[in-house]
């Protein structure tokens, strides 16, 4: 069965995690250092912390906005679950809002009528690694939190994504661009919330006993800054991270070879609704391959490639459908996309003769129209 996603992992992961093995290091420690570096100069960050995922990112971007208790975050609806409930987790309340129907992004249209007095922030989700079209966003003067999770290496001008809101985090879980099996961090435009970000994932205390060796006598001492659960990152992780920055443009290149060799062999199809290229001014991670068919054909569409070998998904079922956010938004675009929408397989670990086969199944379905 083909995969709808993946990475390519080898030689390299396994060396750089010899290493620490043989250094008998396996938890936070040097490994983890260098590659919130090497990840920072990578994105031209201001900073960035490692945590041990992205989900437990999201949390963390909306505790570091310090909100109200209550506070409104306005979301999409077409996201992970996690967007939400690191909203719900922080005390605060998800709002969901609709997204454009090509790009699957929010815009300042689809955000506006959700805003009320009870805002307080705004998470934005560049989907499939397109990025959000952000200065629109910015203007109505709320903390814009990034989810970069599909867009590690996408920009928006000559800024990486995650980089321009308030707060930004990213995903290195087992399919994403940069894959670690787990893992993610985040970024922000004030130093200190990254300091604090750091300060706060080992449950609030800030250094590790090794860490606070070298700075001062009692070491074992520590005073714990604020309750917090401990997302703390480690060195095994880290050391395939480092492999896989290495690797990144290969990745990357190959991703986009797929894509646009999709977009040729798909353009001719009157019944399938391909995904929109980026614009002159952006990069795109390529994260996905998000396909529409309308006419009710999509259900259909998937079971003849799963019978063929090929596995596909929807990501994602909207988050106001499911009944435990208890929203009574009505998202036509997110509704529509629920029906219609299907991705297809796309990650560096295809071989050329799963491309193809892909290519020449979905063309194949035409005569089942």
């Amino acid at each position: 069965m083909i995969s709808v996603f993946g990475s390519h992992v080898g030689d390299e992961e396994l060396a750089e995690i010899r290493t620490s093995i043989q250094a008998q290091w396996m938890g936070i420690g040097p490994k983890t250092k260098a590659f919130e570096e090497a990840f920072a100069k990578r994105l031209r960050l201001p900073g960035f912390a490692m945590l041990d995922s992205g989900s437990n990112s999201l949390f963390m971007a909306v505790k570091l906005l310090n909100l109200p208790a209550g506070a409104e975050v306005i979301l999409p609806s077409l996201t992970w679950i996690s967007c939400a409930h690191a909203v719900v987790l922080a005390g605060c309340t998800p709002v969901f809002c609709d997204v454009d129907a090509q790009t699957l992004n929010v815009t300042a249209e689809t955000i506006a009528p959700c805003i009320t007095t009870r805002t307080g922030a705004i998470m934005v989700v560049h989907y499939g690694g397109k990025p959000v079209r952000m200065q629109p966003i910015l203007e109505f003067g709320f903390p814009v939190i990034e989810d970069a999770a599909h867009a590690v290496d996408s920009k928006l001008g000559d800024r990486y994504c995650g980089a321009i809101g308030a707060v930004g985090i990213y995903s290195f879980d087992a399919v994403k661009n940069l894959a670690m099996g787990e893992g993610g961090g985040l970024t922000a435009q004030d130093p200190d919330w990254i300091a604090r970000a750091r300060l706060l994932r080992y449950c609030g205390i800030g250094k590790s006993g090794f860490e606070a060796s070298a700075s001062k006598d009692r070491w074992w001492e520590y005073n714990i800054a604020e309750f917090f659960p401990k997302f703390l990152p480690n060195d095994i992780m880290a050391s395939i991270g480092l492999a896989q920055l290495r690797k990144l443009d290969a990745h990357q290149a190959y991703r986009k070879q797929i894509w646009e060799l999709y977009q040729r062999e798909f353009a001719d199809l009157g019944w399938l609704c391909r995904p929109q290229d980026p614009a002159r001014d952006e990069q795109h991670s390529y994260f996905t391959y998000f396909v529409r068919v309308p006419g009710g054909q999509r259900d259909r569409f998937a079971k003849y490639l799963y019978a063929h070998g090929i596995y596909t998904t929807l990501r994602y079922h909207p988050l106001h459908m499911n009944p435990i956010y208890k929203s009574a938004a009505r998202l036509p675009a997110c509704e529509q996309l629920n029906e219609e929408g299907l991705n297809l397989p796309l990650h560096p670990n295809l071989s050329a003769a799963d491309v193809d086969q892909v290519v020449s199944t979905v063309r194949a379905f035409s005569k089942e129209l």
